[in-house]
């Protein structure tokens, strides 16, 4: 039936029933009319007229038609085979996507908040760490500065009072030898003794603790004329306590200077190794900040991916679904033509063998 050729086409092309006729009834011209409307069913009425007139018997075309209905029928369950396998192709493909999509969603939701979360407090923690081991390292120096001229300044007390105590002894020792060559001194003699007193006297003026012993000695010496071997000797006794106490403040000063240069020499080093644990730590800390760093820009790499991916996966969602509406559109219009064209040729087939198709036929042979 398929196979007609192109001229037979055009012969039915031109062959039209007339649906005016009176041998029609009202229902049946409704019918005519809506045959009309399709080209399989229009192309069937006219046929089977050519067909008739040609001397054709109704039942090789009535096969002819069933034909036809069964091809059409055939191609119908053809294109919605197409259409369940284009369904089960998207569902399968829209599903793939979908989850790609949620992996890709999970996947950037992790970067932000490890980003946010763990690498910004990161370098804000490092930054505050590098920040103050930088102070304790300034303290540092700091404090060894000032211990080094609070050293500085207190050894040169310490010589300074050496030197006091040296002087002052030594006076001392020249009073002593004085009055020890001495048995009628002469008044030149005692104004020595008065002058070397003096001198002792200025030496220890920042020492209180003696000047009491210098105060009494000079008192002595002022009222007494060294004539009396007793106040004399009281006089060498006084000169000689005031020389122990002397060297015995002297060794003091001296341990005391011992034990603060080695408290000095043991800050000296252990502020030294503090320095040299906070250098080290500053190291590590700035290795940790450019790992840092560079953790923040590989993850906002990663970002950028996941963001371009995403994009990606969406819009290949976008187009399949685009895609799917499309084929969607064109399946139900397919299938609605292919429904029209196999109603209208049941309805042709079931109007050409009733009875009046058969008296039209005649009728316009007849009319011929």
């Amino acid at each position: 039936m398929l196979k007609l050729t192109l001229c037979v086409l055009l012969v039915l092309g031109a062959t039209a029933i007339n649906v005016q006729s009176s041998i029609w009834t009202n229902r049946d011209q409704k019918a005519l009319a809506q045959i009309h409307t399709s080209g399989w069913g229009k192309f069937i009425l006219n046929y089977a007229e050519l067909h008739m007139q040609t001397g054709g018997i109704l039942s090789e075309l009535n096969s002819e038609i069933e034909k036809l209905v069964g091809e059409l029928e055939e191609e119908l369950a053809g294109v919605h085979h197409e259409f369940n396998r284009r369904t089960d192709v998207h569902n399968r493909e829209v599903a793939r996507l979908e989850q790609e999509i949620q992996d890709k969603e999970r996947e950037l939701f992790n970067a932000h908040d490890f980003y946010d979360n763990v690498l910004i407090p990161q370098r804000d923690r490092f930054a505050a760490q590098l920040e103050q081991l930088q102070e304790n390292i300034a303290h540092n120096r700091q404090t060894l500065e000032q211990a080094t001229v609070q050293r500085e300044n207190d050894h040169e007390t310490f010589e300074a009072q050496v030197a006091e105590h040296n002087d002052a002894i030594s006076a001392i020792d020249e009073c002593l030898q004085l009055l020890s060559t001495i048995a009628t001194p002469s008044l030149a003699q005692i104004q020595k003794v008065q002058k070397n007193l003096n001198k002792i006297q200025n030496s220890l003026k920042k020492h209180n603790q003696f000047q009491i012993f210098v105060k009494v000695l000079l008192e002595i010496t002022v009222e007494s004329n060294f004539a009396d071997q007793g106040a004399l000797r009281d006089i060498i006794v006084a000169f000689n306590n005031l020389r122990v106490e002397l060297v015995d403040s002297l060794n003091q000063i001296t341990a005391d200077e011992a034990e603060a240069v080695a408290d000095f020499n043991a800050q000296v080093i252990q502020l030294n190794q503090e320095h040299a644990e906070f250098q080290r730590a500053v190291v590590v800390k700035n290795a940790e900040i450019d790992a840092n760093a560079n953790k923040i820009e590989q993850t906002l790499d990663l970002i950028d991916e996941l963001d371009a991916d995403l994009a990606t996966l969406n819009g290949q969602l976008q187009a399949e679904n685009d895609d799917y509406a499309f084929a969607t559109d064109v399946y139900n219009a397919t299938v609605a033509e292919y429904n029209k064209e196999i109603n209208a040729a049941n309805q042709a087939l079931e109007l050409l063998n009733q009875p009046r198709f058969q008296d039209y036929v005649k009728s316009q042979l007849k009319g011929a």
